[in-house]
């Protein structure tokens, strides 16, 4: 059974940093794209950042420069390294597991918020 989950959100002043964490179980997790989205109070689920299972990597413009997210296969983990942040990175950092050919997977979640 595939399971994410996500840990490292906390509130945080504005200009400050966060490490968050998706621990993924399972085999799957070399050969599958990772997504780290973000829902805020109101607003429409956003994403933050891509990973592919080579490593390549896409981000929001509004993270650009801001944000770094890498994997790690030999852990099963991935990361969302946030710098600079701002009140409006605040929301609820949700990991999503697209491996090829199958269903996605969702994990529960970590809170962000970012204090002004």
């Amino acid at each position: 059974q595939v399971q994410l989950v996500e840990s490292g959100g906390d509130l945080v002043q504005a200009g400050g940093s966060l490490r968050l964490s998706c621990v993924v179980s399972g085999s799957i997790f070399s050969l599958s794209t990772i997504i780290w989205y973000r829902q805020a109070p109101g607003k429409q689920r956003e994403l933050v950042a891509r990973i592919t299972s080579y490593g390549s990597v896409n981000y929001a413009d509004s993270v650009k420069g801001r944000f770094a997210m890498s994997r790690d296969n030999a852990k099963n983990t991935v990361y969302l390294q946030m710098n600079s942040l701002k009140p409006e990175d605040t929301g609820r950092y949700i990991c999503n597991l697209k491996p090829p050919g199958q269903i996605d997977y969702w994990g529960q979640g970590t809170q962000v918020t970012v204090s002004s």
